[in-house]
């Protein structure tokens, strides 16, 4: 077989463009840090990459949303806090009017001592979360979810919870109807009563004047229990949101896991071995060093230059 010089000069020329480009193609993997720059430089390594981003993305959108449901959560847990003690203040001032000695002056001053404490509630039980939401707005609601009128305290939200989307079930919102307006009644069992109208009866009777020690008596008996039933009932939603916390906690800690363990494959996927790396630019460095060296040579060995 006849190999001519400008076959010779061709193929040398072919080859150290190859080693070239293959040098080109390591540096780029060195400066980047990454093995697949582009889908044809490994096609399946490339979508293990992208499944595993997708699956980052979707555990940090879950993460922000799961966030969103903790922050509710904590503050929906401090309000029912809140209203906690203030249940607990109107009990003692309602136990303090039926001391038989005070006149209709002094039972007056206590309730409105009470009907303070009940605006006080209401404001808590209307509490936003800063984002829009109402606390207690139930499934949603365009104004505060618990509207005062001269009926009495009614509830404009769309009973239930709002639920965050973080993959598993995480509340944004507390049902207010049932937490305010419907604790279980202590004088017709199967009955709810709403802790509003039980401190609005309460403050009625002691602002009513020339009642009997027997009137008065009987107004704070039904009143601490209305009062009571009413506190255990935010008492027990209060124990709910301290649930949902933990299991928000949870939640978390498992979207975590998922999120480290996409970042892994991705890793795996798309990183490169710096230390390998270096090796092999070093040896296609040499390489191409030797092929320009070699080239060189080559070239002074055509017939032309032997001519001169």
């Amino acid at each position: 077989m006849r190999i001519t010089s400008a076959n010779a000069f061709e193929s040398s020329l072919s080859n150290l463009q190859k080693r070239q480009q293959a040098l080109t193609q390591a540096q780029e993997q060195l400066t980047s840090g990454k093995r697949v720059l582009k889908p044809s430089d490994d096609p399946a390594a490339m979508a293990q990459a992208e499944r595993a981003l997708a699956r980052i993305t979707r555990s940090e959108a879950q993460m922000r949303a799961l966030d969103a449901s903790r922050n509710s959560m904590e503050m929906a847990e401090g309000a029912l806090g809140q209203a906690g003690e203030l249940m607990q203040q109107a009990r003692e001032l309602l136990v303090s009017a039926g001391n038989g000695s005070y006149t209709d002056s002094e039972r007056r001053t206590i309730a409105q001592s009470i009907r303070g404490l009940r605006d006080d509630l209401l404001a808590v039980a209307n509490r936003s979360d800063g984002s829009g939401r109402y606390l207690f707005g139930g499934q949603g609601t365009d104004g505060p979810p618990l509207l005062d009128s001269a009926g009495g305290v009614s509830y404009s939200g769309t009973s239930g919870q709002l639920q965050a989307a973080a993959g598993e079930a995480s509340p944004l919102s507390i049902d207010g109807r049932a937490a305010w307006l419907r604790a279980p009644d202590p004088s017709s069992p199967g009955s709810t009563l709403s802790l509003f109208d039980a401190m609005d009866r309460v403050v009625t009777d002691l602002l009513t004047p020339g009642r009997s020690a027997t009137d008065v008596a009987l107004t704070v008996s039904e009143g601490l229990g209305d009062f009571d039933a009413a506190a255990d009932n935010l008492a027990a939603w209060r124990a709910r949101s301290g649930e949902a916390l933990r299991r928000i906690d949870g939640i978390g800690e498992r979207l975590s896991q998922t999120r480290l363990d996409a970042q892994t494959d991705r890793s795996e996927a798309e990183d490169l071995d710096m230390l390998q790396a270096i090796s092999d630019f070093q040896n296609q460095q040499s390489g191409y060093d030797a092929a320009l060296k070699t080239y060189s040579i080559v070239q002074q060995m055509s017939l032309l230059q032997y001519l001169k």
